[in-house]
């Protein structure tokens, strides 16, 4: 946590405004990431859904997700101290997938419920996909 403080301060003490840009840009990869692979290593409860929604099982999804967690914890890191194009491409790609699979899942539940395409396209899942807009966008500027 130090580090990640004495980092945060020369950070904002930068002059060239490029290379302060960024920083902050990978500090809010590393933190995105950091804070989903915690969730993500404690097999967050609501998180199994979206992972049997794409065909797991439900027993498979508790095993994966803590794989998942490391593996975001290690995204997190490699960006924050030395980004790698494949980690950033892969960052985008997961976040976006991650962010557009609660519409879809909603999608799927709520028209499979017998409710109209038009409730099911325009539930609250949809704005939290639009919420994490940032997750994707932030790595996939940082590809430059």
């Amino acid at each position: 946590m130090e580090l990640l403080i004495k980092l945060l301060l020369e950070v904002m003490l930068m002059s060239d405004y490029a290379k302060n840009t960024e920083w902050l840009l990978r500090l809010a990869v590393f933190g995105t990431f950091l804070g989903h692979g915690i969730l993500a290593l404690g097999v967050k409860a609501d998180w199994i859904k979206y992972v049997t929604f794409v065909g797991f099982s439900d027993a498979t999804a508790r095993i994966l997700l803590p794989i998942i967690g490391m593996l975001d914890i290690l995204v997190a890191v490699i960006t924050l101290f030395k980004p790698i194009k494949f980690v950033l491409v892969w960052a985008t790609i997961w976040a976006f997938a991650t962010a557009l699979i609660r519409p879809v899942y909603d999608y799927n539940t709520i028209y499979a419920s017998g409710k109209s395409v038009f409730d099911a396209i325009t539930g609250s899942s949809v704005w939290d996909f639009v919420e994490r807009t940032a997750n994707w966008v932030v790595p996939w500027v940082l590809l430059k």
